[in-house]
């Protein structure tokens, strides 16, 4: 059973020289709180898994360690992936094991009766990572990386891993099916694959999500990265992505952070056709977009709600369900959307 951290570290203190940086003032709040505490990498956890993985005297051989991205008040999300795609079990004799990362939400009283929901929960599935930081875009990258140390510690041998948002629709046995048929690689080498993007460009509009000032990033383009909604990675990657992290200050977009990590290390992020985290098309008004033959095949798409996903993962693995080629192969991606 996963346990409440005693002893927590103190809590990383702001930079506030930031505040006298040119341009501080015309930034939104929430650029203003990522540039006082970009340079922490260490905070409280609060909800801890030391023995998910089976301990350090006897660890558990996880073939596929689904990791995903959730917030605390997404309890709704997380109880129908716990019944659908991200179920734990052993799937052709393939372990697979889930762990949800978040922060924390509000503040004051709103705080606490949050963290005491998602204690009752953990305590319930035994599934939560929870530390003690704000839980916001702009701390997705945080997250990540405090996940990757998690890992190097208490989960290193997991052999590859799913990360993902809450709300994305995961076929899991396509991706046991997809690793298995790796030639030479039991998740001891490089693997980084997903909706692949090149040639990206910052946003410089303030009023984007995904504003990002030249304060933050000076650079023209992006590396090649994987869409955040979903992608797949070996256990060797994971790992390496993590020491990279030290030498590389943090970027808020967490997609592309990983890419710059990648890009540090020489190593290149791979396209795989089954993964769609920019939207999908079908190019017939006459056909469901839900249809659950247009899914069966894929790996993962995004994004969806608890209800849908509820729905589609019972359909898919309906034993009754019938496909012809042409329905199972017509989803196509939406490079034009952006989710």
């Amino acid at each position: 059973m996963g346990n409440l951290s005693q002893n927590l570290p103190l809590r990383c203190e702001r930079n506030t020289t930031m505040a006298n940086v040119y341009g501080f003032d015309s930034f939104s709040p929430m650029i203003q709180d990522f540039l006082y505490y970009r340079h922490c990498r260490s905070f409280p956890i609060i909800l801890d898994l030391p023995n998910k993985c089976g301990g350090v005297d006897e660890p558990e051989d996880i073939f596929l360690l689904l990791v995903i991205k959730s917030s605390p008040t997404n309890y709704e999300r997380r109880e129908v992936l716990r019944k659908t795609w991200a179920k734990e079990r052993s799937y052709k004799g393939k372990m697979i094991r889930r762990i949800f990362i978040i922060g924390t939400n509000g503040t004051g009283l709103e705080k606490e009766r949050l963290n005491n929901l998602v204690t009752l929960e953990h305590k319930h599935y035994n599934d939560i990572l929870q530390w003690d930081f704000k839980d916001s875009f702009y701390n997705l990258t945080l997250k990540q990386i405090l996940f990757l140390e998690w890992m190097g510690r208490y989960c290193s041998q997991a052999r590859f891993l799913l990360n993902g948002d809450d709300d994305v629709f995961a076929q899991t046995d396509n991706m046991i099916e997809y690793l298995q048929s790796l030639q030479d690689n039991d998740g001891s080498k490089h693997l980084f694959t997903g909706d692949l993007l090149k040639n990206s460009l910052p946003m410089r509009d303030p009023s984007s999500k995904y504003f990002v000032p030249l304060l933050i990033y000076e650079k023209d383009v992006y590396p090649p990265y994987c869409g955040g909604g979903g992608f797949l990675l070996s256990g060797y990657t994971a790992l390496v992505i993590y020491k990279m992290s030290a030498l590389i200050q943090i970027l808020p977009i967490d997609d592309v952070y990983m890419g710059m990590c990648l890009a540090a290390m020489k190593l290149k992020p791979d396209s795989h056709m089954g993964v769609k985290t920019l939207g999908w098309y079908i190019p017939s008004k006459k056909i469901d977009i839900y249809d659950p033959c247009h899914l069966k095949e894929l790996l993962l798409l995004h994004k969806f709600t608890p209800r849908d996903i509820y729905f589609l993962w019972n359909e898919v693995h309906n034993a009754n369900l019938q496909c012809s080629d042409k329905t199972s192969t017509i989803v196509k991606p939406n490079k034009t959307q952006t989710l």
